[in-house]
């Protein structure tokens, strides 16, 4: 049983944590998550933990900053896109029993305002921003660090806030590098 309050979008995604492992959920009802929903998950936050597993895309990322914004200190997990995508649909609910355990696996917690261990003179030096494969490459090592994907910007705050430290940066660039990407 895991003991953080998974917090998820919808039904459907629910079903699919509870294939995955033992864990009771808040569902946040999509994209028109309100105050009543936010104060359940700052409730569960203050008692158990919280942590966050939303969509691979743009309205699951909207509701993860709502949720970072108002209930400090959650813990976030990341499904890579790949691995939550089934017949052109993007979701939780989309994912395996093991792509989801292993995005639990890989939670990681924000401290807002945490000072940054990697610049961006450190991105541009990797190909992550000002590269023709820059989006490509930023996925990859969004996927490795469990951080998920965005743009540059979003990039270099995440591994600032999930205080990504040199060494696993290194070694995730070095890894994307042998596979030829």
């Amino acid at each position: 049983m895991i003991k953080e309050v998974i917090v998820v979008e919808g039904r459907d995604d629910t079903v699919a944590i509870r294939r995955a492992v033992q864990a009771d959920t808040i569902e946040t009802g999509g994209s028109a998550i309100n105050q009543r929903i936010l104060k359940r998950i700052a409730l569960a936050q203050e008692r158990r933990g919280v942590i966050v597993l939303t969509d691979p895309d743009h309205a699951g990322e909207r509701i993860r900053k709502i949720i970072a914004n108002k209930v400090p200190g959650c813990k976030h997990a990341f499904i890579p896109e790949a691995d939550a995508t089934r017949k052109g649909d993007i979701g939780v609910e989309n994912a395996s029993p093991e792509a989801i355990r292993h995005a639990l696996a890989r939670v990681h917690t924000s401290y807002e305002g945490a000072p940054s261990l990697i610049d961006w003179e450190d991105l541009i030096a990797a190909g992550l921003i000002v590269h023709p494969q820059a989006a490509a490459r930023r996925m990859e090592i969004g996927n490795l660090l469990g951080i998920g994907y965005c743009n540059g910007k979003q990039f270099h705050k995440r591994l600032s806030v999930f205080q990504i430290t040199r060494e696993e940066f290194s070694e995730a660039l070095s890894q994307i590098e042998r596979e030829g990407l």
